[in-house]
This record gives structure tokens, C-alpha cells and sequence, in this order.
């Protein structure tokens, strides 16, 4: 999409936050998934396996020679923070990390046979858990790992980037990450408030944070990335906005206000969290209204599903361009087309295929320890998931839908095609989520809440009613 197009819709849309009304949130506060990826991971076919994604991939891997990114998993945490729905294994035994970090360079070792060891690593993450978990030792041990079976590089363009529990990092350590090549961090904050933090076993000060936000700085880190929640127990109008206004005093390049997913019987830390204290849809709205009117103010830009950037920023400017992509890390700049991803759980998307790996440690270590690639259940996609991935790719990412570019590049009617999703993108029009301008689709300020709505529109597998649990998108 052309930057006159982005210029378009900022220009062309500008509902009031007044739109909202109890039975608009009645309607649209529905489960549906995030759209990391589609087709979403529930319904990757466990008989897809290692012998398969070999097979699929290695045809093309030797000619193929354009950037790779890379995420690495690390699933250790020393502590456990009740809200957390991530793949982690909560331990205050160091010693784990030996035999993860040995299996995991086997798994480089067949990755990189197979995805190509010539292709220049433009970006990498580094994940969890907790992946300053691993000390500095073993994290340069890591890092050396990589540099032997990828071709990694210190080109300026590069996108290096690391989560970090402010909690497990000191300023050495930070030295320590600028030094292996890393240039953006992420740090988990979640809120300042105390009695938030109490209810979710999560302390830490703003004084740490602000110290850590500075000595980034001072190592000159190209940006530095907030992730903080809304929705927790105890969360007030009130508290949210002291924790916004502390968080606009640091001024982090990125923020990442992400909606708390409630789903207890999925994840057991959250039974230590009792529903009754968490906020309810109309007052998650609100929190969502508060704190997006708050960082607006403050010249951060909502780019959609829960980020705000500086204009600045890297994505601020991928989204202008149309660059902009969204994988498992959330959202990123397009500078490689395949993700290798490494460690328990860690997913890869290659050549229009998606793999998992095993998502229990044991099961993780024995598939390697037979020389395997670790894959518990994959995908590879029809023509139909290739176009209705690229429709919810260029909602998500772009806020807008050019119909001609769709029918060109797939050779169909649109209107014909979607026929049935065309008379729900009707009913939210009406709503307010969304406008269609000639053959363009705009998504409006209170569609952008709603991303994950519009994009359910076009999900194949959510039509074919797959039962698949959810969160609530509100």
C-alpha cells in the first residue's frame, strides 16, 4: 500500500470514543485467536511431522538465499507471575540450563542443514520464559552456538533484539547483551501499581525500571520496548493512569498494552487469580480507551492489536510503507520471509509451512537426543490459507484491504469469493469498525480494538467451527 493510502485513512477516520456502548461490547466480546499466525496453531495437523517438513523444505533450501530470522526459546523462569500464559518451566535450579542449552545446539545444528546456513540472520529474538535466566556465560555460550550454525551479521539494519524480566538483569548484564550483538530490548513491566503487582506476584519498582531504561540508553540500545497489561485484578482508571503516566516520563520507543487473557483451566497459574477482582468488558474498554487517548497525547502512535510506537520507530515506519508483518513475536519489520524458530515450544514458518516444536521439555530432549528435528505438529498451506492469510496479514498490519491488488495477485472476484463475509464486514460498517472507499477496506478508530473481530471474518477454520478454545477479544 502506497504511503497516500496510510495518509488516506488517517485522515478519513475519526469516530469518538462515544461509539461504544454496552450492547456493542456485548456483541463483539467474543473468543477468537490472535492471529500470530494463519492458520492459528490450534489447528495444525499432529500428523504433520519431522519426516514431512524434511521433505517439504530441503527442495528449495540450498537455492534459496534470502534473510532468515531467527527466535530462540527459552523456557526457564526463577519466579512465577500468576497472569503468565507462556510455555515456561518455573525453577530456581540453574543447573537445567545446561542440558537445555546442549539440545539446543543440536537443533541449530539440523535447522541450519536444512533452512540454509549461508542466509544473512537479519533479525533475532530471543524469548520465554525468561531468557535472562541463562547468566552471562551461558548466554555468550548461546550466542556462539548461533554464530557457528547461522550466518549472523552486525549490519546496522540487523533487529537483535531480547526479553528481560528487570528482575534477573543487572547493568553489567546489560553491557554484557550490547556487547553479543544484541540492539533492542524488551522489557516486561506490566503495571507500577503495587497492589496490581501483589495480586499477580510481580514486584518491581519504577526506580528499577527507570534505572535499566537508562543505562539501555547509555549503551545506546536502538530501542527499547515496554510490555505492560491491561484488565489485571485490581486495575482502576485511577491506577492504569498514574502506571500511563510513569510509563510517558521513561518514554520507551515501543509499548505493548497487552488485553489479559482470563483462562485459568488452560494455565494454573492463573487459578491463583480470582475473577472476581478482574475488570469486566465494559471496564477493560475503558482501561483500553484511557490508556490509548493517554499515549496518543503523548505523540505514540496505536499502529493496532494492542502496540503504540513513537513515529520514530521502525514499525511506525514499516506500517507507512506497507513493510510491516506480524509473526509470534507480535509485530515486526518484513526483513526475512522464513522464521526458524529453536527451543521447546518455538514455532517456524517456512515456505508457506508452519511447525511446532514439542511443547514438553521431555519430549523436546528425546526427539534430538535421536538426532530429529523436534516438530510436534505442523502445516502446510492451500492456496485458500495463502489468500486468507494475506487478507487478515494486510488488516492487522496495514489497517486497510485493497480488493483490485487481492483479485489480481489470486485471480478471483473478490465479492464473489467472500460473498458471505462481505454481508459481516457490511454488519460492522454499520457498527462503526470499519468503511469501505471505493474497493478499499479502512479500518476506524474503534476498529482497530477490534482487529482480531475483523479479521475472524475471514478465518476458514472459525467458519468450519473448529473447537478450539479462545480468549475473549475484549
Amino acid at each position: 500500500m502506497a504511503l497516500s493510502s496510510i495518509s488516506m485513512i488517517e485522515n478519513h477516520i475519526t469516530e469518538s470514543d462515544s461509539c461504544w456502548d454496552n450492547n456493542l461490547i456485548a456483541k463483539y466480546d467474543v473468543a477468537g485467536p490472535r492471529y500470530t499466525s494463519y492458520p492459528t496453531v490450534p489447528n495444525f495437523d499432529v500428523e504433520y511431522d519431522t519426516k514431512q517438513y524434511c521433505e517439504d523444505i530441503s527442495a528449495k533450501s540450498l537455492s534459496n538465499i534470502s534473510p532468515l530470522s531467527l527466535y530462540v526459546h527459552i523456557p526457564f523462569c526463577q519466579n512465577i507471575c500468576y497472569y503468565c500464559a507462556c510455555n515456561k518451566v518455573v525453577t530456581s535450579d540453574k543447573s537445567v540450563s545446561r542440558r537445555y542449552l546442549d539440545h539446543l545446539e543440536k537443533e541449530m545444528r539440523l535447522q541450519s542443514e536444512l533452512s540454509g546456513t549461508h542466509r544473512t540472520v537479519m533479525q533475532l529474538h530471543f524469548g520465554g520464559g525468561t531468557p535472562t535466566f541463562l547468566d552471562g556465560a551461558q548466554l555468550t555460550e548461546l550466542m556462539h552456538y548461533l554464530a557457528t550454525h547461522f550466518s549472523l551479521t552486525d549490519s546496522d539494519r540487523r533487529e537483535y533484539s531480547i526479553e528481560i524480566d528487570p528482575r534477573t538483569i543487572s547493568k553489567d548484564s546489560l553491557a554484557l547483551l550490547k556487547g553479543l550483538g544484541f540492539n533492542r530490548l524488551s522489557l516486561g513491566v506490566q503495571d507500577f501499581d503495587e497492589k496490581v503487582q501483589k495480586a499477580i506476584n510481580r514486584h518491581q519498582s519504577f526506580d528499577m525500571i527507570e534505572h535499566l531504561t537508562q543505562t539501555a540508553r547509555l549503551h545506546q540500545f536502538k530501542s527499547i520496548s515496554y510490555d505492560l497489561i491491561y484488565g489485571l485484578p485490581f486495575q482502576t482508571k485511577d491506577s492504569l493512569s498514574e502506571t500511563i503516566d510513569k510509563v510517558i516520563l521513561l518514554s520507551p520507543d515501543r509499548i505493548a498494552f497487552y488485553n489479559y487473557a482470563h483462562l485459568p483451566e488452560r494455565f494454573k497459574s492463573q487459578r491463583s487469580i480470582d475473577r472476581h477482582d478482574l475488570p469486566t468488558a465494559q471496564e477493560k474498554i475503558e482501561l483500553f480507551t484511557l490508556v490509548a487517548k493517554k499515549l496518543i497525547a503523548a505523540d505514540y502512535v496505536h499502529i493496532g492489536m494492542d502496540h503504540f510506537v513513537k513515529k520514530t520507530d521502525a514499525l511506525y515506519k514499516a506500517q507507512q510503507q506497507a513493510k510491516l508483518q506480524r509473526n509470534f513475536q507480535g509485530y515486526s519489520t518484513c526483513m526475512a520471509p522464513d522464521l526458524v524458530g529453536l527451543g521447546v515450544s518455538a514455532i517456524s514458518s517456512m515456505d508457506n509451512r508452519y511447525v511446532q516444536n514439542a511443547v514438553q521439555l521431555e519430549d523436546y530432549y528425546q526427539q534430538l537426543d535421536e538426532d530429529k528435528i523436534p516438530i510436534n505438529k505442523g502445516i502446510s498451506l492451500s492456496v485458500d490459507d495463502c489468500l486468507r492469510r494475506e487478507i487478515i496479514a494486510q488488516i492487522s498490519c496495514d489497517l486497510y484491504l485493497n480488493v483490485n491488488d487481492i483479485n489480481e495477485k489470486y485471480q478471483i472476484d473478490f465479492h464473489q469469493y467472500f460473498k458471505d463475509e462481505i454481508i459481516q464486514l457490511y454488519e460492522m460498517e454499520k457498527d462503526g469498525l470499519l468503511q469501505w472507499q471505493d474497493e478499499n477496506l479502512l479500518v476506524s478508530t474503534i476498529g482497530r480494538l477490534m482487529l482480531r473481530n475483523i479479521c475472524m471474518v475471514f478465518d476458514k477454520y472459525l467458519q468450519q467451527g473448529v473447537a478450539v478454545k479462545f480468549s475473549k477479544s475484549l
